[in-house]
């Protein structure tokens, strides 16, 4: 009797599935045993997998297995598992103590990342902890060399730049790489001993461009093992890959995990008879490949046991039904949901991010939503909530009977839909009692009770179905995205439904999603354990590129894959698998020359490759780009050595069909149909064939599959099930009725109308062209009501939330009665489009907005809206982004009302005509647009964005009928108005403002002109004025902002204040009113000039807004805008710098605030493409506030000009200090500095500046600190006046009204797992 063993050790639960080879089932297939135990329970058994094992030993033969005893292996044949270890150590920071080793100047390079922040509407800014303890800095520097043939990046006549090299070496893509400096290894030495003295023995060597020249990180690490630490991870050997950051982060994952996990590995094995020296015993690693113990490192684990469902599904699902070509992984546990796609192949990701670290490994494309069994339910303001706030194992729902939160469970419990006699006897105090149904119930009355004091009334069980109904909708929205957003028809899938929770919600989810078939494993509840029974045993290798892929280089490119094929084939051998067991396959990562987003493209041959990539990027962006060169960033080879450790079925022949005779009959909740008498099966007495027709409940030993009404279940051969979910009349249409607001629908509207957004936001980003918008991600897509009014948008750019709104009620006015436009009045079939800030609602002249008006019954009822940064629009100079300009017509074409697309004519000329208009302006050095190929091909795609919106919302009218769909875009606005009436009620009361009272603030720029602002509250209405009355005129330069611009500022701080997950809409203004004085700074004449005005002004009216409320500390008050280019080049980017403290919180440092949250290039992405050198990026120690609460640091970034370069700089803060408040102390004001080689002096260039930088200058730009909040303890001397303590209570009382706000929200839990496309995507658009 021999056993093979497929083992998924969850953070809860360890699942065992094992085949027992001499023993067989009734169908002759091996014995299959399946069992489930709880993975830390010390008091009975010291390792959960090892436990599963011993059992399932000691039962099948009969034989006594001692616990105190090593297992006998003799009768093991195999052993696979996957493991949570590492995702729970990443996710609660229990890994090894490591160190960092970084090229010098690059200390704090992994805690400024990208710059960007999580949420855009938390001041308090969070970032997960480090994960090493001490850096050291090696004192070296590898360059690329310019080269001397001409090029964009070397530029037209190349120069000699060799002064200073050491040597000249070829990298491992066959590049040249100048070594400026080796590494000092006696000095590293030193530095290396202090951190082994410490106790840690784990360090991560990231040096810069070590991908493409590993030899000085191979010098450290020769280096580090002769001292004696134990763990080296080399970022050129975890990951071979270009990207300092990404390589970084994984490197510093692999030393922080690795260790963790060979300690598992160890204790694990010791408890068998030899060590499981002569069992083979393989680990799941996140590619949906194993891997021996030797070969299983720490940042390849992160997925270990989602990876092995992912594999279960597709394997299984496919061999049941092969018409199942397509298929939706749906895996609902108790703390989320992970849901994944499988379409003939594994869908890998290169780069995601878990617990706030990037690892760049292949991973399978796998996301997660918080929304599980745990889940807990919340009505707030007027709507139903569900989650990312999760009861746990412990305390747990309330029918767990251990004073726990109302949870998802709970809502199946009261529907009926989870029967308590079918459930183990474990919950209570004393673990002997089943779920407590009344405890359940008891808890939903309480919400029923609140529900019915606003809204019509409900019972509670409409009340738990609306919970259910909101989860769903949640669980959705990434299936949507899975499909929908990437050009698939979500109808063609099946849904593969898995893990402890995922049947009580299949036939719901699969009906709202339009979806005909379900599918259910007959080990469902354990499907992860049997995927990696049936998983492939893998060996991957990469490397690096810098070919185009072309006839020329074909054969050093396969060359190169050869030698990778060897090694792979070589490695597989050495693990017993024969040639003929071994399949291969080849890719290469390809891009178009001058973007930034690759696609890992499978390649037989060359002609194939550049097929299948132009397939792959057709299929992904909706389009080619012709005449561009094809660059392999990366060659790869992924080998497999097939031989799964367990038997698979056959597909199943056709089945006789019989209606069974259920167990029992139960009362259940159905929508629409309410409580239904409900069949109830056990699935073990169930046989092939039988049907079970919904309203049911089919009972497994681990899960509850719920069966809804014109639903069909078939049993399969092994006792697996097929649903089929038939069409039902959903629709909700009111017709002529009256429409009240129901907060169950509230809920769902609110992520239906998200998903338009959303939606919308990937296809503008799939069908665009540029930089700028497809790969930067600045641009922002909306819906609103037909009266120009913000319904919602995608939480994209904070400073696009208002303008848009006002944009779209301009061209409202424009076209209406008594407007210049009444003689063309809007039509179906128009597009329009406007960028003008001060006339037509821009922010400035770069960000070009799209328009298209939505008829019904000759009436506009709605409008979508899509806003895009152009990356040139004529002006001045390149980029639209001149740092001295005066006037409007200098930054470029301004247009107040365009219609793009007339009648459905996309009118190109017309266009052309007005981008190119500023040339013929006569202002000496006007020209228009400079990229005019793509602004065209960036507004089709704004126009293809709008379309998919349009049709979306058509969708949901189809489903509602348009006066519901109306009406809840009403309701959902007044339900954030609510929220800041309710804020701004529970502020005034606070701060014992009288009944109408008054806050103020004040602030300047740079050049003296002041921001003044007073805020009017009336408590009792909650409603404030906003009152810019004092405010200093309009300015010469371009630091005007237009008044959109303050309305976005406006509705950022009042989202940001209300510290809840409420949707962002046009109600947020409904109780504000805004005054600002005309020809001010922020009211200028229609010519004033304003690119400043919208990346530093915005700022600043924010710290003015923020500081009027007490809410936080004026951040770094900057974007520091920096551009440097020729006539052939041109690069932009704006910088991080310190945040400012809040009540309850230090400022986070190096981070984006506030109106922007763009990412910054990879230093080594910067280098490749651009003749620069980036000597440091860091931290500014001390340049934070001090105070109760400290202001973030700020960053000093220095770079290195390798050519003549034209640099220009438009900062703020360089004369003024972010100033403390409440008694905080200011935080430090930025500089910048040109530093000459040739004159050997360091030149201050002010806040704004374009100069002529030659070969060798650099420039050194230290952006400002946050400001401090409340007192610092050095300031005792002052604690006895008057003023003082009225400061400290005010201070308090903020603190406190935080706290309030919070509400809830303070007990978030982070997801467990936040991989994948749809995640990273979304991570993208909050962080664009």
């Amino acid at each position: 009797m021999k056993f093979r063993f497929s083992i998924d050790r969850g953070g809860t639960f360890t699942d065992v599935y094992a085949e027992v080879t001499q023993a067989a089932d009734p169908d002759g297939s091996p014995k299959k045993r399946v069992l489930k135990l709880l993975s830390v329970d010390p008091s009975n058994y010291p390792d959960a997998p090892r436990e599963g094992i011993r059992r399932i030993l000691e039962q099948e033969t009969g034989i006594p297995h001692p616990r105190d005893v090593p297992l006998d292996t003799s009768r093991i044949e195999s052993i696979r598992m996957g493991t949570t270890v590492a995702t729970n150590a990443l996710l609660e920071r229990q890994g090894e103590r490591a160190a960092l080793v970084v090229t010098k100047g690059f200390r704090d390079l992994l805690q400024i990342a990208n710059q960007s922040r999580p949420d855009i509407f938390d001041l308090e800014i969070r970032k997960p902890d480090l994960l090493y303890e001490e850096v050291v800095e090696v004192d070296e520097e590898v360059i690329l060399p310019l080269g001397k043939t001409p090029s964009r990046r070397a530029g037209d006549n190349p120069q000699d730049d060799e002064e200073g090299w050491e040597k000249v070496v070829k990298a491992v893509t066959g590049e040249d790489v100048a070594v400026r400096k080796s590494p000092d290894l006696d000095a590293l030495r030193l530095e290396l001993q202090k951190v082994l003295e410490s106790g840690i023995k784990s360090i991560a060597v990231v040096l810069k461009h070590s991908a493409l020249f590993p030899e000085h990180e191979k010098m450290v690490g020769a280096l580090a093992s002769d001292m004696g630490f134990e763990q080296i991870s080399l970022s050129s050997e975890v990951m071979q890959m270009v990207k300092m950051v990404p390589r970084g982060f994984t490197a510093a994952a692999d030393a922080y995990l690795t260790p963790h996990i060979l300690r598992y590995v160890e204790t694990f094995s010791s408890g068998f008879d030899s060590g499981l020296k002569h069992v083979p015993v393989y680990f799941m690693q996140s590619d949906g490949g194993l891997t021996d113990v030797g070969s299983f490192s720490g940042h390849k684990a992160i997925l270990s046991g989602p990876a092995g469902g992912y594999v279960g599904y597709a394997i299984t699902t496919e061999s049941y039904d092969p018409s199942s070509s397509q298929i939706i992984g749906f895996d609902m546990g108790g703390t989320s949901t992970d849901v994944s796609r499988y379409a003939g192949e594994y869908e890998h990701v290169f780069e995601s991010t878990t617990a706030g670290v990037t690892i760049q490994a292949p991973q399978l494309d796998i996301n997660t939503v918080a929304a599980g069994g745990g889940s807990r339910l919340f009505y707030e303001s007027g709507i139903f909530r569900v989650g990312p706030e999760s009861a746990g194992a412990h305390p747990g729902p309330v029918c767990y009977r251990k004073n726990g939160h109302l949870a998802i469970t709970d809502a199946n419990v009261v529907l009926g839909r989870v029967l308590p006699e079918y459930f183990p006897h474990i919950f209570g105090p004393h673990e002997n009692e089943p779920l407590d149904v009344q405890g359940a119930l008891q808890k939903m009355s309480e919400i029923q009770e609140q529900v019915n004091k606003h809204a019509a009334e409900k019972s509670v069980e409409d009340v738990a179905m609306g919970f259910i109904r909101v989860a769903n909708e949640a669980m959705c929205r990434p299936i949507r995205a899975l499909t929908q957003m990437r050009g698939y028809d979500i109808t063609k899938h099946t849904l593969a439904c898995f893990g402890g929770a995922g049947g009580q919600h299949a036939c719901a989810i699969a009906r709202n999603l339009g979806m005909k078939k379900i599918f259910v494993h007959k080990y469902s509840g354990v499907l992860s354990a049997v995927g990696i029974g049936l998983a492939d045993v893998v060996s991957e290798s990469q490397e690096p590129s810098a070919q185009y892929l072309c006839p020329e280089t074909l054969d050093s490119l396969n060359s190169r894959l050869d030698v990778l094929e060897a090694n792979c084939r070589g490695e597989l051998r050495g693990k017993g698998f024969g040639d003929g067991d071994i399949k291969v396959q080849r890719f290469m990562n390809l891009r178009y020359d001058g973007t930034d987003v690759p696609i890992m493209t499978a390649c037989e041959s060359h002609d194939s490759c550049e097929e299948e990539f132009k397939r792959c990027y057709e299929r992904e962006f909706g389009f080619l780009i012709s005449g561009r060169k094809i660059v392999v960033d990366d060659v790869r080879v992924r080998a497999v050595g097939q031989h799964g450790a367990l038997s698979q079925q056959e597909m199943p022949s056709d089945l006789n069909t019989s209606n069974p005779k259920p167990v029992k009959y139960t009362k259940a909740f159905f929508e629409p149909l309410g409580v239904q008498d409900t069949a109830v099966f056990v699935l073990n007495d169930l046989t092939a064939g039988d049907t079970i027709d919904g309203p049911a409940i089919v009972i497994d030993d681990i899960s509850t599959i719920v069966v809804e009404p014109s639903c069909r279940a078939i049993i399969m051969k092994d006792g697996s099930m097929m649903i089929h979910v038939e069409e039902v009349d959903t629709s909700n249409a009111a017709g002529d009725q009256e429409v009240t607001c129901d907060p169950i629908q509230l809920a769902v509207f609110s992520h239906r109308f998200m998903s338009i957004a959303e939606q919308m936001g990937r296809v503008l980003q799939r069908t665009s062209i540029s930089v700028n918008i497809k790969e930067r991600l600045d641009f922002s897509c909306a819906l609103f009501d037909s009266q120009g009014n913000l319904v919602s948008n995608a939480p994209h750019l904070p400073v696009h939330l208002g303008a848009m709104s006002e944009a779209v009620k301009y061209q409202i006015k424009h076209y209406s009665a008594g407007g210049a436009g009444e003689s063309h009045p809007l039509a179906p079939g128009d597009v329009l489009i406007s960028n003008h800030p001060q006339l037509a609602g821009g922010s400035h002249l770069p960000d070009i907005t799209v328009m298209t008006p939505v008829f019904e019954q000759g009436k506009v009822v709605f409008f979508v809206a899509s806003r895009g940064h152009h990356a040139d629009i004529g002006g001045i100079s390149p980029g639209s982004m001149p740092p001295n300009s005066h006037s409007l017509a200098e930054e470029g074409a301004a247009i107040v009302s365009f219609k793009l697309v007339r009648g459905g004519q996309f009118d190109e000329q017309g266009l052309e005509e007005l981008l190119k208009l500023p040339g013929k302006s006569g202002i000496p050095g006007v020209v228009g647009t400079r990229n005019l190929e793509d602004n065209i091909s960036d507004l089709r795609a704004q126009v293809a964005a709008n379309n998919c919106g349009i049709k979306l919302v058509k969708d949901l009218i189809e489903e509602y009928s348009l006066s519901v769909v109306q009406s809840y875009m009403e309701f959902i606005q007044s339900n954030a108005e609510q929220a800041v009436r309710n804020m701004l009620s529970m502020f005034s009361e606070k701060m014992n403002l009288p009944e109408i009272g008054q806050v103020h603030a004040e602030d300047q720029m740079d050049d003296g002109t002041r921001i003044c602002l007073a805020v009017t509250i009336n408590r009792k209405e909650g409603t404030a004025i906003f009152d810019f009355t004092g405010t200093g005129p309009q300015v010469f330069g371009n630091t005007n902002a237009p008044p959109a611009v303050v309305q976005s500022a406006i509705i950022y701080i009042l989202r940001a204040m209300i510290q809840k997950d409420i949707p962002l809409n046009h109600g947020c203004l409904a109780p504000v009113k805004v005054i600002i004085p005309p020809k001010s700074i922020l009211n200028p004449s229609a010519d004033a000039a304003v690119v400043g005005g919208n990346v530093l002004t915005s700022q600043r009216v924010t710290d003015v807004a923020l500081s009027a409320f007490n809410a936080a500390a004026p951040s770094q008050g900057c974007m520091n805008n920096l551009t440097f280019g020729d006539s052939n080049m041109g690069y932009y980017e704006t910088i991080a710098g310190g945040a400012g403290a809040g009540p309850g919180w230090h400022g986070q440092s190096g981070v984006h605030t506030h109106m922007t949250n763009t990412r910054i290039t990879d230093t080594e992405i910067l280098e490749r493409r651009y003749p620069v050198v980036v000597k440091s990026f860091t931290l500014r120690p001390g340049s934070g506030g001090d105070g109760r609460w400290k202001g973030g640091d700020g960053v000093v970034r220095e770079l290195e000009f390798l050519r003549p370069m034209t640099v220009s700089i438009l900062s703020e803060r360089r004369a003024t200090a972010p100033p403390g408040l409440l008694g905080g102390l200011d935080g430090a004001r930025g500089y910048n500095v040109w530093i000459k080689k040739k004159e050997g002096v360091e030149v201050n260039l002010g806040g704004k500046a374009s100069v002529h930088m030659q070969a060798g200058d650099r420039l050194k730009l230290a952006s400002p600190g946050g400001a401090g909040y409340g007192p610092p303890a050095s300031k005792d001397a002052f604690s006895i006046s008057e003023e003082f303590n009225s400061i400290l209570k005010c201070v308090d009382n903020m603190y406190s009204l935080r706290q309030k706000n919070k509400g809830a929200a303070s007990s978030n839990t982070q997801q467990p797992k936040d991989g994948g496309r749809v995640n990273e995507y979304i991570r993208q658009q909050h962080t664009a």
